[in-house]
């Protein structure tokens, strides 16, 4: 609902054909700006996991093309459950509000501190280092669309731990579609069984390469992203649609509660696995 579409009007009359083209702006209230903090820490398996980022940014007025970048924050992260806890600097990439950490040490089941400080405010939040299966193997079928089209269906699957309740964050990704999808689900049906997520659309054709990925996750952050998933389908890309509620994370302001930031931080393992559609 971010881009504000032209009306065209078109007035055809007996003598000629006009074509005029509005652009309605209306004055809207533009909120003082609040920092997103985009700290999700994910260590591919089968690799060390030492080079991590954490991104800021601000929030801005509706009509703005560009994302502001918050740049010229301290950003450390401490595993707390060390007898002697570890830091670890996240130092800002010139002026792109992108901090990197490339000797950071991802620990399962280990406690981690985030801190952020900028202009003046201290922004904190803690979080368990989460572990995720791995992709045990996927199928891929043909199904009937609405108009009797072939539609591919595919599922990949993993096996469910039965001793604890767990959560996951799955994602897929068509090369030949700019944004990867989301889903987050449980396993409060499936407990202990080989669980799988399926990907399907009639957009899938032979041949396209599809990236899938698994991630194990904390129940505040599957609460958080099936709320986050929700708001971001409800609008359909209607512009009268009444704007959602803003939606908070784990992440508190120290020094303001009152002017929190936006954002989550999240610390897991991810599997993935790459697919090319026969």
């Amino acid at each position: 609902m971010k881009n504000i579409k032209r009306i065209i009007v078109l007035l055809i009359t007996i003598f000629s054909v006009i074509s005029c083209e509005d652009v309605v702006n209306v004055d809207l209230n533009t909120a003082p700006p609040k920092l997103v903090i985009d700290a999700s820490i994910k260590w591919e398996k089968e690799t060390t996991g030492s080079t991590q980022k954490i991104k800021l940014t601000t929030t801005t007025d509706y009509y703005s093309n560009t994302v502001p970048a918050a740049t010229g924050a301290t950003i450390t992260v401490t595993n707390t459950s060390l007898s002697t806890p570890v830091t670890f600097q996240f130092v800002e990439d010139g002026q792109t509000g992108e901090y990197i950490c490339n000797n950071f040490v991802p620990i399962i089941n280990n406690e981690y501190k985030l801190t952020v400080l900028y202009k003046g405010q201290t922004y904190t939040s803690t979080s368990i280092f989460m572990a995720s299966p791995d992709i045990v193997k996927t199928e891929q079928s043909i199904k009937p669309g609405i108009e009797g089209e072939d539609v591919y269906e595919l599922k990949f699957y993993w096996q469910d731990n039965g001793a604890e309740d767990n959560f996951y964050l799955v994602g897929a990704k068509n090369a030949n579609i700019v944004y990867p999808e989301y889903g987050a689900l449980d396993d409060e049906f499936y407990q202990g069984n080989l669980m799988f997520a399926f990907y399907r659309g009639d957009n899938i054709k032979k041949g396209d390469k599809l990236e899938f990925s698994l991630q194990g996750i904390t129940e505040k952050y599957n609460n958080y992203m099936t709320k986050l998933l929700s708001i971001a389908g409800t609008n359909g890309g209607n512009p009268f649609a009444t704007a959602p509620a803003t939606l908070r994370g784990n992440i508190v302001n120290e020094t303001n509660p009152d002017d929190y930031p936006l954002g989550f931080f999240h610390l897991s393992e991810i599997d993935s696995e790459s697919y090319t559609v026969q």
